[in-house]
This record gives C-alpha cells, sequence and structure tokens, in this order.
C-alpha cells in the first residue's frame, strides 16, 4: 500500500476513534477484528458497495437514462419473464440502464444483502433475511426428462420413485430451494434421495449430461423443458407429478420495493406471470 507502519497504526487508531469502540485485538499473530471490527467490516463493504452504485447510476442518469437497476435471476426462470422485465425497463421514454446477473436464490439472496443487486427474480424459500421482500409472481409445474432416445425405455410401467432413483440423476446444486423440493419428494415417497451423477443449474451441462449417459433423468419445469425437448435436447417422461416447484419470486430489500422502478418493474412480471398462467391453464 506503500504505507509505513506507524502509518497505518495512526490510521486504525482514527477510525477506532470515529467509532469510539476497539476494532482490532493487538496479538503476537497480528491484529485480530474484534465483534465490533467484524460489524464495522460488514457495514462499510455495504456502504463501499451502495457508493459504488450511486456513482454508477449518476453516470447512466448524465448519459439520459432515468436510473440504473442491478437485476439478478435463476437459471430456470421462464424466458418470458425475464424478457418482460427486461423490456420495461429499456422502453420506456427515459430507459432504465441495466446490469444482470445469474445465479442460485442463495446467491441472489447474498448479493442483494451485500449490495450488489437491487433486486432478482428467484425462488421463494425458508429462512430468508427479515431484510428482504418476497413476492410470489409464477408457479411452475414440474415434469422428468430423460434422454430422447431412453424415454420408451423408462416410461414402462406406473411412476415409480424406486424404480427412478436407480437411474443417473442430473440434479440442481446442494441447499438450492429446489434440491431440497426434489429431497422431500424421495422421502415423502419412501426412497432415499438418490446421489447425483451431476450437480449443475446449467441447461448445457443438463443437456450434455442426457446426450451422454442413456440413464440419465432430471426435473425440469414444464415451460423450460418444453423448449428443451424442442431442441431435441431430451424428451419428457409421461408422468404427472402431483406437486409444484417453489414459486417463481420477486425478491429485493424491503427498503427498496416502493421505489418507483422496483414498482414498474414488479408490475411488469406480475402482469405477464398473469397471462402466462391463463394461457397455460387454456392450454389444458
Amino acid at each position: 500500500m506503500g504505507l509505513s507502519q506507524p502509518a497505518i497504526s495512526k490510521a486504525l487508531r482514527e477510525v477506532e476513534s470515529t467509532f469510539s469502540t476497539q476494532l482490532f485485538e493487538r496479538t503476537n499473530q497480528g491484529l485480530i477484528p474484534t465483534a465490533a471490527g467484524e460489524a464495522v467490516l460488514t457495514y462499510a463493504t455495504r456502504w463501499l458497495a451502495d457508493a459504488e452504485s450511486a456513482a454508477r447510476t449518476l453516470t447512466a442518469i448524465r448519459a439520459g437514462r432515468r436510473s440504473r437497476v442491478r437485476l439478478g435471476f435463476t437459471h430456470y426462470v421462464p424466458q418470458a419473464l425475464l424478457s418482460a422485465a427486461i423490456s420495461r425497463m429499456l422502453n420506456l421514454d427515459e430507459p432504465v440502464a441495466m446490469l444482470t446477473r445469474e445465479g442460485t436464490t442463495d446467491e441472489l439472496v447474498r448479493a442483494i444483502l451485500g449490495r450488489e443487486l437491487d433486486a432478482a427474480i428467484g425462488r421463494s424459500f425458508d429462512g430468508a433475511s427479515p431484510d428482504i421482500e418476497q413476492v410470489s409472481i409464477y408457479q411452475q409445474e414440474p415434469c422428468l426428462i430423460v434422454s430422447a432416445k431412453s424415454v420408451a425405455r423408462i416410461s414402462r410401467g406406473e411412476l415409480d420413485w424406486v424404480k427412478l432413483a436407480q437411474l443417473h440423476w442430473v440434479l440442481p446444486p446442494p441447499n438450492t430451494p429446489m434440491r431440497r423440493t426434489y429431497n422431500t419428494i424421495f422421502v415423502g415417497a419412501g426412497v432415499q434421495p438418490p446421489a447425483p451423477i451431476v450437480e449443475t443449474l446449467s441447461l448445457r451441462s443438463v443437456e450434455t449430461a442426457l446426450r451422454v449417459d442413456p440413464n440419465a433423468v432430471t426435473i425440469l419445469p414444464t415451460d423450460v423443458a418444453a423448449d428443451f425437448v424442442a431442441a431435441g435436447h431430451g424428451a419428457r417422461l409421461p408422468y404427472k407429478l402431483n406437486w409444484n416447484l417453489p414459486p417463481v419470486t420477486f425478491l429485493t430489500l424491503r427498503q427498496t420495493v416502493a421505489d418507483p422502478v422496483m414498482t414498474m418493474l414488479l408490475d411488469a412480471l406480475t402482469r405477464t406471470a398473469r397471462q402466462m398462467q391463463q394461457q397455460r391453464l387454456s392450454g389444458r
């Protein structure tokens, strides 16, 4: 850093004086943050993220944009919902600049809490921080997908979870809402959740696993699976799964949910979700 040890010590004393508390313990192994130091670090990280976001938002405004939104989304969000969100922001008289980021719901929630994202389209889940506002916007139905060349063999007979558990499963990573749901379904059927051959949320990885392994099987939302099957990446087993996936959910901080841009974004998502639901019901 180009600073001498006395200069750093002086700077640390000034910081501790500012907060009127000891932030570090001096030990033979060096400085160790106290509980207060850890707390200050957490808030300082958020302040820096907020400052960077403010600077980039001001840059966007000077360029003629209305504002700037950092939006996260999970891998299995229906394309129609993602298109609705982006279209709403870009088609305003004064467009909103956007940053998008893909990840698991847990990762996106952490990013919102860390002020790295403003909002996300993820999955409803228990145990979220009280600082997070969750608004369920769309209910997806699940279906079983296997290799196209194996669908006739695997679909013989009635739905049998014991038989299915013996196949090579491609599942979401551990500790994601969808993986927890799948484990619950197996346990409810009296079957030990299978050890997956591949753990991923990447559709390209799912497609590769189904293509190279004739015993591979996965669960996808029906709307995502429709495009997947149409592209020839797999085939749907003819079984009705009488349960739903965790709802697709809009996630943001409680303190920003009433922000005008957040309100417009949520409105676009809920209207599109309502149309998708009506189309799905009319198609039955």
